[in-house]
């Protein structure tokens, strides 16, 4: 029975696969030749575009990234020749598989990413395809407009992406779906026929039609297939706010303006080539104003966005309590959670205007009206910028929240962008559940409830034979579901493969066979990204996972208790939504500087997989293309603070280095400054011969080529006296509480006058404080090089000294944030069950952590200073800036925190000789220009080593420590000794 639910896969010849071989190799040389981009068809480049964020896997031909439209042109034109299939990539953010295909990859996202132009007067611009929706917005808004849909990607996503995906977004309320903003295309069909388009009037299309050649006949067909099939398309193409189901083709209409540009969006790259577009611009409010609602479940919720909607706001977005759970259960946001008001539905409504008065004015009005209800909702008015942004952290949070839970099964797409007309979308949430019941699925429901459109991620079954018949099934009933209501069965992310199977439940035979001619017309050879929308691959078959899924359980040494202990499973977790492709923050500081998707964490994730399905790498550990691909991860820990769904490269990095180079000779600097704490440790025994030979030249350029550092590097030269030395020569300090102050390598040896004056701060603020009573280190450096077998004795050896003192609770007051993080991250998972670890993860802490918790923090003076902030990457992603925070405010000192991310050096990262160009693209990007532009007496802080080192090198600047500023605030106010 259940094998009769869906029709047959089309033929090969259908879905446009070749009868016979492609010659990759003369393809690629013949690319090579023509193109002045880049061309890759190494196992690496094709196993990088094997996925997008769906559930699908096709590897590539190979990839091109043109540098500019005639690279592009001839990228189509060598393709024609070798009867090669070609498929436009933007971000590969795609949830249903139209962005992975067995074809010659175009990435436009590195270099075909400009925004030609913009006109405030027309509220136009021209963009190139590979252009990431913020930077256009960002721009925009100086002119204060804004281009109306923004997907939850849009720090990310590309105008390519979003055309032929037809995006929306929570702002497509106000200005509409992607279809609605574009003016005209730029394309490129396979045959090679360059052509413009967009509204065309009935002269025109005549005219167009007259011509001769490729052009006139496609306007010709047009023409013959929106006349014959204009009764169907009215009568079959639903009217809501969201259908996102086949091609446009009511843009083919005279009351659409015969636009052929909007025919062509959300055609996945199936028909043409996009080689640029001229989009529309709407006004963008000046001020907004976001009302929470609270409901008693989300159908209740779902059942007043018609009365919300009659109030024009310009976003709805609902979510329910099991959203909300899920976030929880991975403490996710629990902030931002918390400023909900009660219920288990919400409704997100933001109202726009000229000015915060009017925004306001139109959310009080709609207040006033839900009082009248006879149950109103619980309400909740935010009206700050800040306060507002949390809220629609939540909101974006959907995806990430959903898809790993512990203690429940992995989440997909599949059925995650439905949408009904708005009236009916509490009928079809509850309709919904009950089938998610019936089938045994268990997901969350939240999306643009405004547009009646729902998103979910649902723990389908798609690694046995009896769970994907039963998927199978469950999309067929629901399908059906939604097309009584209706409804579409795609409401934002398109067909794709996942979808497309499915469009005969929504459209009759007619209209079926009308998007199959318009496919045509395009592309009468099917080469453009083949098996996709019309004749597609059946819905199970491409699967990433599916019945032929076998990793081997491989030995680790983490214990990855969020991924059942399975490497396998750990690299399962990125989802393709491609967070790590964003400008700012932490992640992904390679991304950032190269716009290699090799480099960015999802580039990475998707290598690790691909080495542990062993279809395209094979080798295993020992790959080298996944070695490259983690040879530029500066191990920040960025992805597993702000990835959605925490992948954590910098662990997964350590794991392969440590399988890679078992058994066999590391890279010099591998044992240079992996083992520093060694070379530490002797060179604070002899500082001035060491510094001899690492501050004099020749002999420093000497040691710089024996560790491969760069000549215009230096190494950081050794104190005199360590603080240790120091410590052993002073005793322990001040009389209270008993506290431990950790004296890392890097401030024992090369700077201990920040250890000196932590020492003399807490002793300030009521402590005794002394040190380990043996010289320990936590190892952190070992874990660049995959030393990790090292790496676990050090951190049983820390806690054989440390023993004592953390069964009597001793604090542990840290430093160095790289240090702390690998008592609060890496200890647990390569000691697992280890009490006394999980004690002195407990009880170690960061100097403004403990000051803060400790409530101590008002007795140190203010200082009347102004400074910027440079965060190490990991004290903003594994221990998180409250504290130092608060205990800035505290000293009264007026600081700028910086969204710097990585500085570049990262350890030794930025000493290498070949990676020179990146260290300096990471620092250059926000922190260099910032030091260089502020005043003179403008205090530098940062907590890192390696931060220090790459302020002082690359400027000339001596950045502070929070620790030092403590005692300079006692010293200006004469509050005693520092």
């Amino acid at each position: 029975m259940l094998s009769n639910l869906m029709p047959d896969a089309p033929s090969a010849s259908a879905r446009g696969e070749p009868s016979t071989p492609i010659d990759s190799a003369a393809l690629a040389a013949a690319l090579r030749k023509a193109v002045r981009g880049e061309v890759r068809f190494d196992d690496g480049s094709r196993a990088l575009y094997a996925t997008d964020a769906s559930n699908y896997r096709q590897v590539p031909l190979g990839v091109v990234i043109p540098r500019d439209a005639d690279d592009v042109i001839e990228t189509v034109a060598v393709c024609r020749r070798f009867n090669a299939p070609v498929l436009s990539r933007g971000g590969g953010t795609s949830l249903c598989g139209q962005t992975c295909s067995v074809a010659v990859v175009m990435d436009f996202s590195k270099y075909m990413n400009r925004i030609v132009s913009i006109d405030p007067v027309a509220s136009t611009a021209r963009v190139q395809p590979g252009v990431v929706l913020d930077r256009l917005r960002d721009a925009a808004e100086q002119h204060h407009l804004t281009f109306a849909p923004d997907p939850a990607t849009h720090t990310h996503n590309t105008l390519g992406g979003m055309i032929g995906n037809n995006s929306c977004g929570p702002h497509s309320v106000m200005g509409g779906e992607t279809i609605r903003n574009v003016v005209e295309l730029d394309i490129l069909t396979y045959d090679g026929t360059r052509m413009t388009v967009g509204a065309t009037t009935p002269e025109a299309w005549e005219a167009l039609a007259a011509q001769e050649g490729r052009v006139g006949e496609i306007y010709r067909a047009l023409r013959t297939l929106r006349d014959s099939t204009a009764d169907d398309i009215r009568r079959h193409l639903p009217r809501i706010p969201r259908r996102v189901s086949g091609y446009s083709l009511e843009a083919l209409l005279p009351e659409y303006d015969s636009n052929i540009a909007h025919a062509l969006v959300g055609s996945e790259g199936t028909c043409v080539v996009i080689l640029e577009a001229v989009v529309r611009l709407v006004e963008s409010p000046r001020a907004r104003s976001l009302l929470v609602l609270g409901y008693p479940d989300v159908y209740s919720a779902a059942d007043h966005v018609e009365v919300v909607m009659a109030h024009k706001p310009i976003a709805v977005e609902g979510m329910d309590d099991r959203l909300i759970a899920d976030m929880q259960s991975i403490h996710m946001r629990p902030h931002d959670i918390s400023l909900l008001p009660d219920g288990k539905g919400w409704l997100l409504v933001e109202f726009g205007g000229r000015t915060k008065d009017d925004a306001d004015a139109a959310a009080q009005r709609l207040m006033d009206a839900l009082k009248q209800d006879k149950h109103p909702p619980s309400m909740k008015l935010f009206d700050d910028p800040e306060g507002e942004k949390h809220l629609w952290r939540v909101r974006e949070s959907g995806l990430g929240a959903t898809a790993h839970v512990p203690n429940h099964k992995i989440t997909w797409e599949g059925w995650e962008d439905s949408a009904v007309p708005p009236a009916r979308l509490g009928e079809y949430l509850r309709k919904l559940r009950a089938l998610f019941d019936k089938y045994g699925y268990g997901c969350d429901l939240y999306g643009h409830f405004g547009q009646g459109c729902v998103h979910t991620r649902i723990d389908f079954d798609l690694e046995t034979a009896e769970g994907i018949r039963h998927w199978r099934a469950f999309l067929h009933e629901a399908a059906t579901l939604v097309v009584s209501l209706g409804g579409s069965i795609s409401g934002e992310h398109g067909d794709g493969q996942s979808k497309a199977e499915l469009l005969p439940i929504m459209y009759p035979p007619p209209i079926m066979q009308a998007l199959r001619t318009f496919k045509h017309i395009w592309d009468p050879q099917n080469r453009m990204n083949p098996g996709k929308i019309v004749d597609p691959y059946r819905v199970d078959e491409n699967l990433r996972i599916g019945t032929d899924y076998d990793p081997p359980a491989v030995p680790v040494h983490f214990h990855y208790p969020s991924d059942q202990g399975s490497f396998a499973r750990a690299t399962l977790r990125c989802v393709g939504v491609g967070e790590c492709r964003k400008a700012g923050g932490t992640m992904c500081p390679s991304y950032m500087a190269t716009g290699e998707e090799k480099h960015s964490t999802r580039g990475r994730a998707r290598m690790l997989f691909e080495m542990m399905h062993g279809g395209v790498l094979r080798d295993g550990w020992r790959s080298t293309a996944v070695r490259e691909a983690l040879d530029l991860c500066l191990s920040c820990k960025g992805c597993k603070g702000e990835c959605p769904v925490k992948v954590d490269m910098a662990t997964y990095r350590a794991e392969f280095m440590a399988h890679h180079y078992a058994g066999r000779v590391r890279p010099r600097e591998a044992y240079a400054f992996g083992l520093i704490d060694r070379w530490a440790q002797l060179a604070t025994r002899m500082p001035w011969l060491v510094n001899a030979f690492t501050q004099t030249e020749p002999l420093a350029a000497l040691v710089r080529s024996v560790a491969n550092v760069a000549d215009e590097r230096s190494l950081p030269r050794v104190a005199p006296v360590s603080f240790r030395q120091w410590f052993r020569q002073h005793g322990p300090h001040g009389n209270g509480p008993r506290v431990l102050l950790w004296p890392d390598t890097f401030n024992n040896a090369f700077q201990p006058e920040i250890a000196r004056d932590a020492t003399q701060a807490l002793a300030f603020a009521g402590y005794s404080v002394d040190i380990p009573s043996a010289t320990v280190c936590c190892g952190r450096p070992l874990y660049e090089y995959g030393m990790l077998d090292r790496a676990k004795h050090y951190l049983q050896r820390v806690l054989s000294v440390l023993g004592e003192d953390i069964k009597r609770g001793t604090p542990v007051v840290v430093l160095e944030p790289a240090c702390l993080s690998v008592f609060q991250d890496e200890m647990p998972e390569l000691l697992p069950g280890n009490e006394q670890a999980l004690r002195l993860r407990r009880q170690s802490f960061l100097l403004a952590d403990f000051l803060c918790n400790e409530n101590k923090t008002a007795r140190f003076p203010h200082l009347n200073d102004t400074a910027l902030v440079h965060a190490h990457c990991h004290h903003r992603s594994v221990l998180g800036l409250d504290g130092e925070r608060h205990l800035l405010d505290a000293l009264g000192l007026d600081y700028d925190l910086l969204d710097s991310g990585c500085c570049g050096m990262a350890g030794a990262f930025g000493l290498m000789r070949e990676k020179q160009e990146v260290s300096s693209a990471c620092a250059e990007r926000v922190l260099l220009p910032a030091i260089r532009s502020a005043a003179h007496d403008t205090l530098v802080i940062a907590d890192g080593f390696s931060c220090r080192e790459q302020i002082r090198q690359r400027t000339g600047v001596t950045a502070l420590h929070t620790a030092q500023l403590l005692p300079m605030a006692i010293m200006q106010n004469g509050s005693g000794p520092a």
